[in-house]
């Protein structure tokens, strides 16, 4: 079994507010395509850094968990990339972990 987390800012990069409806779009897509997800919906902050400067975000976190990682990889590279186009970032961080379910 995997699970993902996608890290999703609340702001594009110019402090504007991502709408509510990119949320709900990408909890559907995550519902249709996995069959349930878990929405963290409380903003956490990041920090990083590059070079001299750190950058602070707000994001919320998705989660989905699968036995069918070869497919939820291909899809999460593709989902990447329109996210980025869409929410304005120069990246969006999805974690991959192997679990065990009890």
């Amino acid at each position: 079994m995997k699970e993902y987390e996608l890290y999703i800012p609340t702001y594009y990069n110019d402090r504007r507010p991502v709408g509510p409806e990119k949320f709900d779009s990408l909890q559907e897509i995550l519902l249709q395509q996995f069959g349930g997800v878990t929405y963290f919906s409380v903003p956490n902050s990041g920090l990083w850094r590059m070079a001299d400067v750190v950058y602070r975000d707000e994001v919320v976190i998705y989660r989905v968990i699968t036995s069918e990682a070869k497919s939820a990889r291909r899809f999460f590279e593709l989902l990447k990339q329109q996210l980025k186009v869409e929410l304005e970032q120069e990246e969006i961080l999805i974690v991959e972990r192997d679990v065990r379910t009890l």
